[in-house]
């Protein structure tokens, strides 16, 4: 990614109460609204790759890794991973590098992560930027169908008792030039995205420790922010991809039609990576938006 040039660059971690190291980044300076970038389950930022430069051209803008992802690590107790404990993280964060008020950015579950942080922390919120997610229970709707609801408590037995073997596993799988070639091919648009900027993504997979991975998602297969949307008392801007098939479409356009001060943003042959297949038109939408909370 980006680094800005000669603008502000920072990484640190900050050790949490019950003892999880947590990685962040923060780049960038002005008078413009801050930002959080929060990403999606088994992510480490690669989703941002085109949005970095333009964002901190005009604000401070702060990455982080969620407990268990990337380079942070987990706590004492490694059974308190989820999402209610990323809101914690998030807030302590934000106190940590007196960050008073931000825009906060989700992708994929960071969406979730987003509408639940402000139903916690409301004035920590200046508005939000929800891009290709659910408000809630994802294991109903991904490829739109409920198979996954019923194949999940399997796989996550799985993964608690062989976590070795699972690990083993998916580090050898997820590395290989097939599995980036069929996860492009299948889930995403092999002609919008640039092959490269999904490789990190793959990467992160195949590093990722499989039982932190489940135990996520384990907290999310339950949790639905739907009720609180029309509560939400900022602006928002959501964003949908025309083909996604992990969070289909119709989610997006569900979730900006309950947002009292929301924006809809339609992207046309757009998949689950519509920021990386169609940047100019993504972050163009997003700098307007930015602009009227100025």
């Amino acid at each position: 990614m980006p680094d800005g040039g000669t603008r502000s660059f920072h990484q640190s971690f900050f050790t949490t109460d019950d003892g999880a190291p947590l990685w962040f980044e923060e780049r960038g300076e002005g008078p413009g609204v801050p930002a959080v970038l929060c990403d999606g389950l088994g992510c480490d930022g690669f989703i941002w790759r085109y949005l970095w430069e333009p964002l901190a051209a005009r604000r401070r803008v702060m990455h982080w890794n969620y407990r268990g992802h990337g380079k942070s690590g987990v706590p004492t107790d490694d059974t308190r991973i989820g999402v209610e404990y990323i809101c914690d993280d998030l807030v302590r964060l934000m106190d940590h590098t007196r960050l008073d008020r931000a825009v906060i950015f989700g992708h994929s579950m960071g969406v979730q992560m987003a509408l639940e942080f402000h139903r916690r922390h409301p004035a920590r919120v200046a508005g939000l930027v929800l891009l290709c997610g659910s408000y809630g229970t994802p294991l109903d709707t991904w490829h739109d169908h409920s198979l996954l609801r019923v194949a999940f408590p399997r796989l996550k037995a799985f993964v608690e008792r062989f976590p070795g073997l699972a690990r083993m596993a998916t580090g050898k799988l997820l590395r290989t030039e097939l599995a980036v070639e069929f996860g492009i091919r299948t889930e995403l648009n092999p002609l919008l995205l640039n092959h490269s900027d999904f490789h990190p993504y793959m990467e992160h997979l195949a590093k990722m420790h499989p039982l932190y991975f489940v135990r996520t998602l384990d907290s999310l297969k339950d949790h639905s922010a739907l009720d609180h949307l029309p509560k939400v008392n900022v602006p928002s801007l959501v964003v949908g991809g025309e083909i996604d098939k992990f969070t289909p479409v119709w989610l997006s356009q569900r979730m900006a039609e309950h947002l009292p001060q929301s924006k809809y943003l339609f992207v046309q042959g757009g998949s689950h990576t519509a920021p990386l297949e169609r940047p100019g038109l993504v972050n163009a939408e997003i700098e307007q938006f930015l602009a009227k909370l100025a």
